[in-house]
């Protein structure tokens, strides 16, 4: 008597391709998961110790003062938070591309590769423009420290100035290191540069010459009494070695007329009476 054999299920071909790929995948996309969740974790850790080491140095209380703490929002914690979402993304970032990698998608792989490695320059840049608005400030506020002991009513102004220019500098700086191409705001700033050095040139004399047309005013009397007191003694004593000058000259040339023989002989002597 024959045993029935059971019935075997058997995958039909045209799932088996898309059966065996998914079960090969399977392991990878459990991988991708885990780095994803390594990532989430080191990221929010990355951002908590960028938070407090911008608390440490007191970055906030620094850029708050600065036009750059108004745009990151004007809080006491804008800074420290935003360099803090920058640690973050940048791990996730990381976390995002070795799990592309696990999953072996190359497009993906691609995009995300170039997004990470663009990072640290952006970071950079940001750094140096946040850096350079602080050290601007810092320096403006010591030029106008400066009015107080040279009570000088200009020192606003060049604390301004030297402010303005450096906030250009340090975003000009920033941007080239994200790799951004400033080429036209180096134009733009040698022709502001010529501008403004003609600008001070035309304010200096206009206001030497404003400034010291008083001063000219109140002393030219005084000047051309001296030089008129200085100049008839000069005349005189002039005139004088001028007239000796030209007795001795006319008294040498009557010497030299005489003819020879013709100079008075010696007196009579007692001899001849």
């Amino acid at each position: 008597m024959l045993q029935p054999h059971p019935a075997q299920a058997q995958v039909p071909e045209w799932l088996q391709d898309p059966v065996a790929e998914l079960v090969t995948f399977l392991p990878r996309l459990v991988g991708a998961l885990v780095i994803l969740l390594v990532g989430w974790i080191l990221g929010r850790v990355a951002a908590g110790v960028v938070r407090r080491l911008a608390d440490g140095i007191e970055l906030d209380r620094m850029v708050l003062e600065t036009p750059l703490g108004r745009i990151l929002g004007g809080t006491e914690r804008a800074v420290s938070s935003a360099f803090g979402s920058l640690a973050k993304w940048f791990v996730y970032g990381l976390a995002i591309l070795a799990a592309a990698n696990a999953l072996a998608i190359a497009t993906l792989s691609e995009w995300i590769s170039t997004a990470v490695a663009y990072l640290p320059a952006f970071i950079a840049g940001l750094l140096v423009i946040v850096i350079g608005f602080v050290v601007a400030d810092f320096i403006g506020d010591v030029i106008e420290r400066t009015r107080a002991a040279t009570e000088s009513a200009y020192a606003s102004w060049f604390a301004n100035g030297a402010r303005m220019f450096l906030y250009f500098t340090a975003i000009v700086i920033g941007l080239d290191t994200m790799g951004i191409d400033v080429g036209i705001l180096y134009v733009f700033a040698r022709a502001l540069a010529w501008g403004l050095a003609a600008a001070v040139a035309i304010g200096a004399g206009v206001a030497f010459g404003w400034g010291g047309k008083d001063y000219v005013a109140d002393n030219i009397d005084r000047w051309m009494g001296r030089t008129a007191s200085v100049t008839p003694d000069e005349g005189s004593g002039s005139g004088g070695r001028s007239g000796s000058t030209e007795r001795s000259r006319s008294s040498q040339s009557r010497g030299t007329d005489r003819e020879p023989g013709s100079e008075p002989g010696p007196g009579p002597s007692d001899d001849d009476d």
